[in-house]
């Protein structure tokens, strides 16, 4: 019984695995730097798949419209997973020094934090339920394109991991 319950997590972290999607990933580099207030500012669109933990991979789509104002980007998203009804979501981020950000998102628990390495935004936070999260976004050298993967855990265990490809239209 003790090797089955030592076991059990490896076997769950085999179920969530990065989906693969038309886009290609995008390599990090020290240049162009990442920046966020002038990459989410206005229109941007993602596409990507999700994959969880026992329901498989879903298309997903995010339609986001981002404002920099008084200091900080207020960013709405829709969001389409699948078969589900579509869903808003509002980030608020605020620049906390050299290459770091903290800011709110609707869909966590507490603050989020960013930090940025390059062409890579590196971001964290815990959703609500409790589930630690980290996403990696990528901007491409024309600076109109990110690719991001979110990793979503739970105890430890990766229950879900989103790669989505993000274009920047205004």
């Amino acid at each position: 019984m003790k090797r089955l319950a030592l076991l059990l997590p490896l076997a769950l972290a085999g179920c969530a695995h990065t989906p693969r999607i038309a886009a290609t990933p995008i390599a990090p580099a020290s240049e162009p730097t990442f920046d966020v207030f002038a990459f989410f500012d206005g229109r941007s669109e993602g596409e990507g798949r999700l994959s969880k933990v026992f329901s498989g991979s879903q298309r997903t789509q995010v339609f986001s419209f981002g404002k920099v104002e008084d200091g900080a980007l207020h960013l709405t998203q829709t969001i389409r997973e699948g078969d589900k009804p579509q869903r808003k979501r509002e980030w608020v981020i605020r620049k906390d020094g050299p290459n770091h950000y903290t800011g709110t998102l609707t869909d966590a628990e507490g603050p989020v934090t960013g930090e940025v390495e390059g062409n890579r935004l590196h971001l964290s936070f815990t959703m609500k339920g409790g589930f630690p999260t980290e996403q990696w976004l990528t901007m491409s050298n024309g600076r109109d394109r990110a690719y991001n993967v979110m990793k979503v855990r739970k105890f430890g265990i990766t229950v879900a991991v989103l790669s989505e490809d993000i274009r920047k239209y205004d």
